[in-house]
């Protein structure tokens, strides 16, 4: 029969315990999610500054909407790039001290756009072993050569482009290096060494491109992510996460901007994100620069939960909102996800091919919207429901 494959490859997500299946939301913030009827505490929210719901963000929305449309009806080479487009760069440039500025519809389509566009043949890509899939997936259907160094290994990286170098002396035309990372790693949450990247880019005459779609907002005394540690090359970073709003944008120099604009097909056939959410982002992220308590905040309940679990919890500790519990077997770590949602408490069960076989985790999110008594409470939780 036609497309049987449909239902067997389905079917064996689900004997291998990696099925996956939507679940409806009725009302959510940093803080709470409803669904099914049913309240709990959230902790598998992106929301990482809770600055979803804002009225100040809201209001711009609104204004936005009213002063541009909702819909900015063609693409940005077209008639879609509008002043709020145009204000929202500008005042990214700023933020991260960058010439020029683009945005996309989205992260994923950000990442794929950037590695088909400095794939070229002429170039290689150095990707992080735990790069995201949208990395990994445009860098694999770009023309450049392609290697993955160790996670967050220094050395193995100088030694692949030394090689490279090395190889280069006795070619006609020197090969173009690109390193690729993310800012904090979004199932581990720790961070890349963005100050030894940055070194070993300039070092080889390399360019550095971040993704920081969880490190922006958090990371820095203005949430300037990892251009707070290092001058970074390219940074993409999303506005789904802890900017509260959507789409994400790459920021580069003039070079990169102008060709991205006539080759990139992500960016010419896509019409461009909505004026209204480019308006709230512009709003979000003054909010963002200005409010420091939320990053505080997310410090000292990430320091707190740490300091409540028992020993034995197999918590990967870092300084980001993302905090991993590896537990390993897949159904194991379902079992103590119903347990934890049982009480009150929304995790996420993170599987293969998300994550490394055998390390099948809950991704525990802290946002600056929790409270003292909820990190209490998960702490309790997780200790009574993992032996």
């Amino acid at each position: 029969m036609a497309f049987d494959f449909l239902t067997a490859d389905v079917e064996q997500q689900k004997q291998r315990t990696r099925y996956r299946a939507r679940q409806c939301v009725a009302e959510q913030n940093g803080r709470h999610v409803k669904i099914n009827d049913e309240n709990y505490l959230n902790f598998s929210s992106n929301d990482y500054l809770g600055l979803n719901h804002h009225p100040e963000i809201n209001l711009a929305l609104l204004e936005g909407a009213q002063r541009f449309g909702t819909c900015a009806s063609g693409s940005s080479l077209i008639t879609g790039y509008s002043y709020a487009h145009q204000a929202l760069e500008n005042d990214i440039c700023d933020w991260l001290n960058k010439a020029n500025c683009l945005l996309f519809a989205s992260g994923f389509s950000a990442n794929n756009a950037l590695m088909q566009a400095l794939g070229h043949k002429s170039c290689q890509l150095y990707l992080d072993k735990l790069s995201h899939a949208s990395l990994i997936d445009g860098a694999l259907s770009s023309d450049a050569k392609v290697k993955r160094f160790l996670h967050n290994d220094m050395n193995q990286l100088q030694k692949f482009l030394t090689q490279c170098q090395q190889h280069s002396v006795d070619q006609v035309n020197a090969t173009n290096n690109v390193i690729v990372s993310e800012g904090v790693f979004s199932m581990d949450g720790d961070q890349a060494d963005v100050a030894n990247l940055a070194k070993i880019s300039q070092q080889h005459q390399a360019l550095l491109y971040l993704d920081d779609a969880h490190s922006i907002g958090v990371i820095g005394e203005s949430g300037e992510g990892s251009s707070s540690v290092a001058d970074v090359d390219i940074v993409m970073a999303t506005f789904g996460k802890s900017i509260a709003t959507s789409g994400a944008f790459v920021a580069c120099d003039n070079g990169l901007a102008e060709y991205l604009i006539n080759f990139s097909r992500h960016y010419i056939y896509s019409t461009a994100i909505s004026p209204a959410l480019a308006w709230a982002t512009k709003k979000s992220i003054s909010i963002i620069q200005n409010e420091h308590w939320r990053r505080e905040k997310i410090a000292e309940l990430s320091q707190l939960l740490a300091s409540k679990l028992t020993g034995n919890i197999p918590l990967l500790k870092n300084a980001s909102s993302i905090h991993a519990i590896v537990i390993g077997d897949e159904t194991a770590t379902l079992n103590v996800c119903q347990k934890l949602r049982n009480k009150g408490i929304w995790l996420t069960a993170i599987r293969p091919p998300t994550v490394p076989n055998n390390s099948s985790r809950l991704r525990v999110t802290i946002t600056a919207s929790h409270e003292v008594k909820d990190i209490n409470y998960l702490a309790n939780c997780i200790n009574e429901v993992i032996e």
